[in-house]
């Protein structure tokens, strides 16, 4: 990889970061913080960009797109190591129900997400061409 990889990467995740932080805090704000609300949203809004980008012309993998956006941005943005504990801290705090609900409702909502966003990006590839 070209040093101009790295940098795309780096930048990549510094506006991931900052995205995750202003995302996740907004909607805690709105929601509130009894359940990772923000933690969701961005698991759900990350799987789907992730899967938009996957499925656009321009961003196979090791592309200059895909150091910025999918190795960069979505690396940093997703927070699934958040997510695990939060749904740890769940358990811990005597609340199981609400874990299962956290997993559950990750699971199936960000594949449905990928699934959603790689449609649509390969519907808008179709259109490009």
């Amino acid at each position: 990889m070209t040093p101009d990889g790295y940098l795309l990467m780096a930048l990549g995740s510094a506006l991931g970061a900052m995205a995750r932080y202003l995302v996740n805090l907004g909607v805690a704000q709105a929601m509130g913080t009894r359940f990772p609300w923000g933690t969701l949203a961005v698991n759900l809004s990350g799987a789907l960009l992730l899967g938009l980008l996957a499925g656009l012309p321009g961003f196979e993998p090791g592309s200059d797109r895909w150091l910025l956006f999918v190795i960069g941005l979505c690396g940093s943005y997703t927070t699934v190591s958040a997510f695990s504990l939060h749904s740890f801290d769940l358990i811990r705090i005597g609340r199981p129900l609400a874990a299962a609900a956290n997993v559950t409702a990750s699971t199936l909502g960000c594949l449905t997400a990928v699934w959603l966003g790689l449609t649509l990006g390969t519907a808008l590839r179709g259109i490009g061409a």
